[in-house]
Parts: structure tokens; C-alpha cells; sequence
């Protein structure tokens, strides 16, 4: 496993976060669909610290399976991404948003995030490791 791939891939899970949940993309549409504004999203230091945090483990987990299966190609890179984030991140963010009603514009803009996350992270690891 490379720590460079995981590094890598953790900070471009934090930029493409920063980005998606930015005005840019769909920050204003993730805030109206959790009926939030920017002065009532509170302070940002421990969600990013978490998120930090998770993006480190995404990451750390996608580097394990690329391991694991010896990904030895783009294609097996960007397959076991979408796999990933199509198979497993997509359904369990369905599940919770049917049980909990969240709305359909909170699921894909979050499982859109993840799944992207998820490709970008495989194939940083792959591009780095080859």
C-alpha cells in the first residue's frame, strides 16, 4: 500500500468536497435541502476534522482492496471505484434516506460526492502505485 496514494487520495477527497459543497456546485441546494443557511450551519472545525478523518480512512480502505486484488490497470481501478460507490455507498445512502426521508436532492447530492470521492480515490491510488 502506498501512504503517498493515500495521501493523495484523502486530499482530493477534502478539494472535491470543498468544491462540491461549495456555491460553486451544490452548496447552496445541500443547505436548502437540509433547510439550513450559512449562519445556522455552525462552526465547520469539527465536521472538517471528521471529515479529514474519513476521507483518511476511504482512502486507506480503497488502497487495502487495490492491494488486496492486485488492481493492475486502469480499467480494474476505475471498475472496483465504481463498484465501490455505485454497489455499496449509493445503496447504503439510499436505505438511510428512505428510512429517514431526507429527500431526493440530499441523496444525490451526498451519494454523488461519495461515489465521486470514491472513483478519484481508486484511481489516484492506481496512477501512484503503478
Amino acid at each position: 500500500m502506498s501512504i503517498v496514494g493515500v495521501l493523495v487520495a484523502t486530499v482530493i477527497g477534502m478539494v472535491l468536497g470543498a468544491l462540491w459543497y461549495s456555491p460553486v456546485l451544490f452548496g447552496n441546494r445541500w443547505m436548502q435541502s437540509l433547510g439550513k443557511t450559512r449562519e445556522t450551519l455552525g462552526s465547520p472545525t469539527l465536521p472538517m476534522i471528521g471529515s479529514v478523518f474519513a476521507s483518511l480512512l476511504s482512502a486507506i480502505g480503497v488502497a487495502l482492496l487495490h492491494s488486496w486484488i492486485g488492481v493492475d490497470s486502469f480499467t480494474l481501478s476505475l471498475g472496483l471505484g465504481l463498484a465501490l460507490g455505485l454497489l455499496i455507498i449509493f445503496p447504503a445512502l439510499l436505505s438511510d434516506n428512505l428510512f429517514c426521508d431526507w429527500g431526493w436532492d440530499l441523496l444525490f447530492i451526498q451519494s454523488g460526492y461519495r461515489v465521486l470521492s470514491v472513483v478519484l480515490m481508486s484511481l489516484a491510488i492506481y496512477w501512484i502505485g503503478a
